[in-house]
């Protein structure tokens, strides 16, 4: 049990919309007095300023390449007490078990995880995942009340047909009393309206307000997201003013290079400075998701566990110290929790491949240039664009075309030894030479790779291969860097802030050595499988059109 504590702090009481002196009193582990001081009737600018933690109101813990246990250690460094966490990633590859690994995993901490059931896994049938998670055992995962809610419905397409397996796996869930996280991206007026009236009540899939606005009428909840590689933010937070009751931060998918550096509080402090209300902001930070899913974290009321931050300024919102349950688990950048042992579980079969295996005929063997659907990726965003381009023919093979910047780009099946590749073109990654590869690829985690030439390409996926599961990246001259993910082919077994310098160095590598322009490269390979996300994109089963959910002929 920590000790009682008693602390002189500036109070921030965001549901009031006051902050004052206080002296805030916590006896085993809950806040047992919050009393203002006599007489004050302003801020204390000697003091720290209390206020609720930070929630992460949608993310996808494997995505930051550590294991819940070491997400929650470098977390806590930022004031997040706790996330809301859909643990589909490794659904994909284990299954339920995968969802148990990532619920015994995370006890080992005071860190505050609400995992979902995840609700599309396989994402879509038109890919090989590892597992499949059923109805019934999303019933099952339902029986522990560890499971607060029914993870992000990408199925978009069976909510708007009413598709009774879908309908069935909703009505699980309001019938157990959990809410619904939704996935809807580009979805606006009746489509959007259509969905929410399905029973789901969130989205973090909105690029442009005025979708966000749509789906706000329909009753929806959204949750602005600033992640490694999707970035809305700035398109949202104007809504902040007029919605603030029903919007939310989340990260969505974090690499452990920026999660080392910030997390919720970097979406804070930005809010503030553009001018915005702390109390809006903080409520869409500290409270709604608390209040939405029901989270057991304290809101620094009487009687609430004391989860609370100490912040230096409503300003820069500099964490000092982040108390969780009355128990200080970090100060000054620094985790105060231990380190714990982290058991590897996997399921990777692939085989390694040769270049030949890399090759894509032309339509027609004697032409010298085709005409190809290729998959254009941007900074900041999963969705990709269609671009019909002409690319060179050699010996009958279509060829990457680096002046139109089009590279190549492999899905390989992680879970089948001998699959046969599947090969597209794509145009964005800006890699003058070498190749990428990468066991992180949503939502079915088979490899996906993005190259220059074959030689390359086929290098950094055996790579991965050898390491059953990672990443990869390799250059023209040979020069070779690989993040090991053991566990699942998603996550590392070693400390947060060590995942996070070879994580950088591996970055660092794709940029300075490969030409590659984006923030995130790694994140944005591991989107260019996930179907659910318009418009063209690649499965282990070949190219796919993401409006038509159909495979392109």
């Amino acid at each position: 049990m920590p000790a009682d504590l008693v602390l002189s702090v500036n109070l921030v009481d965001i549901a009031a919309r006051t902050v004052g002196p206080a002296t805030l009193r916590v006896v085993a582990g809950r806040v047992a007095a919050v009393e203002p001081v006599a007489g004050a009737t302003h801020p204390n600018p000697a003091l720290p300023y209390a206020l609720p933690g930070f929630v992460d109101a949608h993310v996808h813990v494997e995505s930051s390449l550590l294991v819940p246990s070491e997400f929650a250690r470098l977390a806590l460094t930022h004031g997040t007490v706790a996330t809301v966490s859909d643990p589909h990633e490794i659904g994909n590859v284990l299954g339920v078990a995968g969802v148990q690994y990532m619920l015994d995993n995370a006890a080992a901490g005071p860190f505050k995880f609400c995992f979902g059931a995840p609700s599309c896994v396989p994402a879509t049938p038109f890919e090989t995942a590892g597992a499949t998670i059923s109805a019934a055992d999303i019933e099952q995962l339902f029986q522990n009340p560890a499971i607060g809610y029914l993870a992000e419905m990408m199925n978009w397409p069976g909510v708007l047909q009413r598709d009774p397996g879908v309908l069935e796996k909703i009505a699980l869930a309001h019938r157990y009393g959990r809410p619904v996280d939704g996935h809807a991206p580009g979805l606006q007026g009746a489509d959007a309206e259509c969905y929410a009236s399905a029973g789901i009540s969130t989205d973090h899939e909105c690029f442009t307000a005025a979708e966000a606005q749509d789906k706000l009428a329909a009753g929806m909840k959204i949750l602005i997201r600033e992640g490694s590689a999707a970035r809305n933010f700035d398109a949202l937070i104007e809504l902040l003013p007029q919605h603030y009751e029903n919007i939310m931060f989340c990260s969505d998918d974090k690499h452990p290079d920026t999660l080392l550096l910030g997390h919720i509080n970097q979406l804070v402090q930005r809010a503030v400075a553009l001018g915005y209300s702390v109390f809006d902001v903080l409520q869409a930070a500290c409270l709604n998701p608390v209040a939405h899913y029901g989270l057991p974290v304290g809101q620094l009321r009487i009687g609430d566990h004391a989860d609370f931050i100490l912040v230096d300024n409503l300003t820069d919102f500099t964490v000092q110290k982040t108390f969780l349950n009355g128990e200080l688990v970090a100060e000054n950048g620094q985790c105060l929790l231990p380190a714990t042992p982290v058991a590897v579980v996997n399921n990777f079969h692939a085989a390694p491949i040769a270049p030949a295996a890399l090759t894509l005929p032309a339509p027609r063997a004697s032409q010298e240039q085709a005409t190809y659907p290729v998959i254009e990726c941007f900074d900041g965003q999963l969705i990709t664009a269609r671009r019909n381009l002409e690319l060179p023919v050699v010996d009958g093979q279509l060829q990457p075309d680096p002046a139109q910047d089009v590279l190549k780009l492999v899905v390989l099946n992680r879970y089948t030894p001998g699959a046969a590749p599947a090969v597209a073109f794509i145009k964005g990654f800006g890699l003058k030479q070498g190749a990428l590869a990468s066991s992180v690829g949503h939502d079915s985690h088979n490899i996906t790779a993005v190259g220059y030439d074959d030689a390359r390409l086929a290098r950094a996926i055996n790579l991965v291969v050898a390491a059953r599961g990672g990443l990869a990246a390799v250059d023209a001259a040979g020069n070779e860097h690989v993040v090991q993910l053991p566990v699942a082919g998603l996550m590392s077994d070693r400390p947060g802030p060590e995942v996070a310098a070879a994580y950088s160095a591996l970055d660092n590598f794709a940029k300075t050595q490969l030409g590659s322009g984006l923030q995130a490269p790694f994140m944005t390979l591991s989107f260019m499988a996930l179907l659910v996300i318009p418009s063209l994109k690649l499965s282990d089963k070949g190219l796919f059109d993401g409006e038509r959910f159909e495979f392109v002929s």
